[in-house]
């Protein structure tokens, strides 16, 4: 079963809390959780929800990968998919299955364990291919530490490479600002 409404209203609410000047920006998944349609479907539109990893090494570096639809270099992430019970689920999946990075290998970042370290809204172009109109990805960002060394084992079918890079060097300028705040 996916993230039900409320769980997805509770992690954001949590998250929230730590940072209330992102209310507004929030709004199209507000809109979203109290639609008819389940705000983690891919088919939900304008806006629905997606989860991404943040994974963190030893050397304060973290992990990108080059996704091939897009030639983005971003986090490891996606949809959600029906056994993801958690949004935290999903990041965990998309890791193992775009990096090849398994959960056993991760630890949730302290402090971060129920919260994700940020939710970001960016727009997705059409594709008429999928028969997907321009919508919105409510991102929601999980922070984990790589607790065990695991090599990276990309998914051919999706990714072309990947590197690590230093939080000042991090694609996202939101998760560059939240990482600049971690001691």
């Amino acid at each position: 079963m996916p993230p039900s409404v409320d769980h997805v209203r509770s992690v954001t609410e949590a998250y929230l809390a730590r940072h209330p000047e992102e209310r507004d920006s929030l709004t199209l998944l507000f809109a979203a959780l109290v639609g008819t349609d389940a705000p983690t479907s891919r088919k939900t539109y304008p806006a629905h929800v997606t989860c991404s990893a943040i994974l963190i090494d030893g050397d304060r570096r973290v992990l990108h990968i080059v996704h091939k639809a897009s030639g983005k270099l971003l986090a490891p992430g996606g949809h959600n998919e029906p056994a993801d019970r958690h949004l935290r689920d999903a990041a965990l999946r998309e890791l193992h299955e775009e990096a090849g990075i398994p959960p056993s290998a991760v630890v949730p970042l302290s402090g971060y364990e129920d919260v994700p370290l940020d939710i970001d809204v960016h727009t997705i172009d059409a594709n008429p291919s999928k028969d997907e109109p321009t919508h919105h990805h409510v991102d929601f960002r999980w922070a984990f530490h790589l607790g065990a060394e695991h090599a990276v084992t990309l998914q051919e079918e999706e990714v072309d490479g990947y590197e690590w890079r230093p939080f000042p060097s991090a694609a996202s300028p939101t998760v560059r600002a939240k990482l600049a705040l971690l001691t």
